[in-house]
């Protein structure tokens, strides 16, 4: 007989996401406001941390670097761009799942970083952006002295 365990804690991050993504949906304009073949989306994002900076790196293929803008005020990073639709002629398409249009992604970094060593890569469809995290929350190894006596 096998016994399956509940662990309610295994999919707290799945629906944390589809809780965002029906917030980001229903702060989208209205369907009809929308071009006709847009729909909303959210490039995939993964978040590195390590003791000197936050990574950020944002799955964002086809789209125009131009079209990019990272905003960074404080602890938050907002980044939003477009993926215009391709024009093509002659035809029509059968299938479609790509999205296109407008995309936002905001994040609360958690540490103050420093706002003058931030920098922003795009290649091969990959935004990565590097926020040096500032000194003052930087891990300090303190030296331990031996007491005489």
């Amino acid at each position: 007989m096998n016994i399956n365990r509940l662990d309610p804690f295994s999919d707290i991050s799945a629906v944390r996401d589809r809780i965002n993504r029906l917030l980001e949906e229903a702060q989208a304009p209205a369907a009809e406001a929308r071009h006709a073949t847009s729909r909303v989306w959210r490039p995939l994002v993964d978040i590195y941390e390590t003791a000197d900076d936050v990574e950020v790196f944002l799955d964002l293929p086809g789209l125009d670097r131009d079209s990019i803008d990272v905003q960074l005020t404080g602890e938050n990073l907002v980044v939003h761009g477009e993926r215009l639709p391709l024009k093509r002629e002659g035809g029509h398409y059968v299938h479609v799942e790509r999205p296109e249009g407008a995309f936002q992604r905001s994040f609360t970094l958690g540490v103050p970083v420093d706002p003058d060593k931030v920098q922003a890569s795009y290649r091969d469809g990959v935004l990565t952006i590097t926020l040096p995290k500032a000194e003052a929350v930087k891990p300090r190894k303190v030296q331990v002295k031996a007491e005489e006596g």
